[in-house]
């Protein structure tokens, strides 16, 4: 039976106090998750600007063996699984492919999308089948939890402009045993480095502990490696390190 125009009327003008009511801000329309952490402390410090994908042109640093130091150190080997956070042009991602092997696998990460492209467009010329090429975001890496043996972040720390939510969001990517592998110069962020004290302290801050620190001349700085240990802190209970 069709409904008289009086009652289409009064069904409209009901529906019409009823989207009324909703909007009149006594209750959200958009639900919040509960869970979702509460807010990061800043970096007490300089953050660094993103200049370049490329820290230093890649024949100069192979002829320093680099990255075979470097992954060396980190104790990366066949069959193992690694993000390389930052990649830009892909000096690592390329080696990192031919270290880990067939069995292993290589995610490369970077925040730039053209960068990120071009990697991608790097990746399937030279038919790196065990390489996969995503775009991350700047506080929050994106990788798939308990994946990975190792994350790289090679000359890249001192760009991260939110450090703790950062590492907060990445520890849950690593495996029980992974560790996060830093190398970075000794200087100050603003000159693009972090003193070693300073990442140690952020690090710390955030759950991880130093498993090792050793000059790297080859990489223009020094290498860490940290390991996450006991749960997660709550983000109100962080506290941001100072720059001393």
């Amino acid at each position: 039976m069709t409904p008289s125009p009086s009652l289409r009327i009064g069904q409209i003008a009901l529906g019409t106090l009823l989207l009324l009511a909703a909007c009149d801000g006594s209750k959200p329309l958009i639900k919040h998750d509960a869970d979702k952490p509460g807010p990061f402390p800043a970096a007490d410090r300089p953050v660094a600007s993103i200049v370049s994908s490329r820290w230093s042109n890649e024949e100069a640093r192979d002829r320093l063996n680099e990255a075979g130091e470097v992954m060396g150190k980190a104790g990366i080997a066949k069959g193992m699984t690694v993000a390389d956070i930052g990649a830009g042009e892909g000096y690592y991602t390329i080696r990192l492919a031919q270290r880990v092997g067939k069995d292993g696998r290589v995610l490369a990460e970077d925040i730039v999308a053209q960068v990120r492209d071009a990697l991608a467009e790097r990746v399937a010329r030279e038919s790196l089948d065990n390489v996969s090429v995503r775009l991350g975001a700047p506080a929050d890496p994106r990788l798939p939890a308990a994946s990975f043996d190792r994350v790289l972040m090679v000359h890249m720390y001192h760009e991260i402009a939110q450090p703790y939510e950062f590492l907060w969001r990445m520890r849950p990517s690593l495996k029980p045993d992974g560790l996060v592998v830093v190398v970075d110069a000794n200087r100050l962020p603003q000159y693009h480095g972090t003193p070693p004290a300073l990442l140690t302290c952020e690090f710390a801050a955030v759950g991880y502990r130093q498993e090792s620190v050793s000059e790297m001349p080859s990489a223009g700085g020094y290498m860490a490696t940290f390991r996450a240990v006991g749960p997660r802190p709550d983000p109100a209970a962080i506290k941001a390190c100072r720059l001393r």
